[in-house]
């Protein structure tokens, strides 16, 4: 496999406050690799600087073999590189039609996005259900579900995901997981995922980097990182 996505040596700060210290990470085209930790321990800050939204103060960050950083977000949308940040940020008073369009906004192959459209809603049947409802009345995980095919809706070779199952029931976070698992499988789509449900993320990813105050701590297979003691005292609460 290729190597599709790397952040070397990358440092980012806010106020002078270090987010992320000397990091580096990397995937390979069609990979699931997740990255745990606690609450600020830097995830979403480097899916803010592979987005552009956080400017680094040093390092590189490369895709498909092209310096990234630098970029503008706009462009990176249109690199391949597509976004679901946490919190869902839905537009509340439009359809979900008109929000899972929006997703589109780079492209103008009008044929082509009509397929799109119909992959999301078969690999979402719960959105066809809502299809002409407004955002506003959809559940939180049919929010979920629903931002995440926005961001199919670009056609990005790497997704990355902010958090998909923060303030979700259970039973949609399993839908969710599988979603996730689906949607690299058959769509050939390469995932970073970010997430605090550690026991979720290492149990639907091939890798996995774990995270605390900036730096990457561990890193390995996720199938050897569940039954690492230092990842179970961590971050599955302790369990053997």
């Amino acid at each position: 496999m290729a190597k599709m996505l790397s952040l070397e040596n990358v440092e980012l700060y806010y106020d002078h406050i270090y987010a992320l210290k000397d990091v580096s990470i990397d995937l390979e085209e069609g990979e699931t690799v997740a990255l745990i930790g606690a609450n600020g321990a830097g995830k979403s800050s480097i899916l803010r600087a592979i987005t552009g939204l956080s400017p680094i103060h040093s390092g590189s960050i490369h895709f498909m073999g092209e310096r990234l950083d630098g970029t503008n977000p706009s462009d990176i949308v249109t690199r391949g590189i597509s976004m679901v940040p946490e919190g869902r940020r839905v537009f509340p008073y439009m359809s979900v039609k008109d929000n899972l369009l929006m997703g589109a906004f780079s492209r103008n192959d009008k044929t082509e996005i009509k397929q799109s459209l119909e992959q999301v809603l078969e690999r979402f049947p719960r959105l066809r259900e809502r299809y002409s409802q407004q955002a506003s009345t959809l559940s939180g995980g049919e929010q979920q579900m629903m931002v995440i095919g926005r961001a199919l809706m670009s056609k990005p070779r790497l997704l990355l995901l902010d958090e998909p199952s923060l303030g979700i029931a259970p039973k949609l976070v399993q839908d969710i997981a599988r979603a996730i698992v689906a949607i690299s499988r058959d769509e050939k789509v390469t995932v970073l995922l970010v997430e605090q449900n550690s026991r979720m993320a290492l149990s639907i990813s091939h890798r996995a980097y774990a995270l605390s105050t900036g730096n990457v701590v561990l890193s390995g297979f996720s199938k050897d990182l569940k039954d690492d003691d230092r990842i179970k005292a961590a971050y599955l609460g302790g369990e053997v």
